[in-house]
């Protein structure tokens, strides 16, 4: 049994933990995902006394096989898979094992599953919901034109600093997942509302002190990325949306409607900081799925009504 527990400093768990944060540069989300599946795989080498460097393939799928009877997605179980798969290339890296127990493992098949995203008449509803006449109101129009204008992340937004806004030039520095940094630009409509906002509310809301961070919540302070995310939750409550937000949904939204109206791929990826412009091409199918229902609805010969 390995005998550096897995909180250990100096466990094979805190090891990649490091080497993925401080070398790699991972995002602190990406982090806490990778330790709370990490953590659940030594919990359970811990109840069967397994030594994480003494696994086969076998103890690798047992694992994998109890996690995905209790349920979950294909795309959950795949990230498990990748995360587990990291982890072993690490320890194989530092020569800590001869041969990885999850080289072989296979990704489970999976649908691709379409984004959800808002119809441009949705947007508007969910833009117009917040009273922009007081604080709060104000401060929350501000966020999500802002979000809907540049396709930002909600811990993107929650993280914006006000030196990264260059009101004048009508762009934003983001600085997106492991650290990377991409220029994007915003509308006039948003930057209408971040002026009322820098203006009249932020001033009252931040009592004392003043953060570094754009946005501000009730008490004055930086937000939370669940903190934002719950104004959001609520003005799509407030229109009826509820159903249809999740934390991208205004990512997604923006991004689909700029490839709706013709936007080439490779400015959608720097404007979203996808890596690889495969993410990006989903956004091609979500334009194609547009195209065939206008299809259906107006052409004589489309389906049947």
């Amino acid at each position: 049994m390995n005998v550096a527990g897995p909180s250990s400093p100096r466990s094979p768990l805190e090891q990649f933990l490091q080497y993925a944060e401080f070398e790699k540069g991972f995002a602190a989300n990406t982090i806490l995902s990778y330790r709370r599946q990490l953590g659940k795989f030594f919990a359970y080498l811990q109840g069967r006394q397994q030594d994480c460097l003494l696994l086969d393939e076998n103890d690798v799928l047992d694992f994998i096989r109890r996690e995905g009877g209790k349920g979950g997605s294909a795309s959950s179980q795949a990230h498990l898979i990748s995360v587990l798969k990291s982890f072993y290339r690490f320890l194989l890296q530092d020569d800590l094992i001869a041969a990885s127990p999850a080289a072989s493992v296979s990704l489970p098949k999976k649908w691709a599953r379409l984004p959800k995203y808002l119809s441009l008449e949705e947007v508007t509803r969910l833009l117009e919901a917040p009273d922009a006449a007081t604080v709060l109101g104000c401060r929350d129009k501000a966020v999500l034109e802002l979000m809907y204008a540049t396709g930002l992340r909600v811990s993107e937004a929650a993280q914006l600093k006000k030196a990264d806004v260059y009101m004048d030039e009508g762009f934003l520095r983001v600085r997106g997942k492991g650290g990377k940094e991409r220029v994007v630009p915003f509308s006039d409509v948003s930057r209408d509302c971040l002026r009322a906002y820098l203006d009249s509310s932020r001033p009252a809301l931040v009592a004392a002190g003043d953060p570094v961070t754009l946005f501000v919540n009730y008490r004055g302070v930086e937000f939370s990325r669940q903190g934002l995310w719950k104004i959001i939750k609520g003005y799509g409550r407030k229109v009826g949306l509820s159903a249809r937000l999740t934390p991208h949904v205004l990512r997604h939204s923006f991004a689909t409607h700029l490839v709706e109206k013709g936007a080439d791929l490779r400015s959608v990826q720097m404007l979203l900081g996808h890596s690889s412009i495969t993410t990006t091409e989903i956004y091609t199918h979500l334009a194609k799925d547009q195209l065939k229902r206008i299809y259906d609805q107006f052409h004589p010969r489309g389906k049947k009504k």
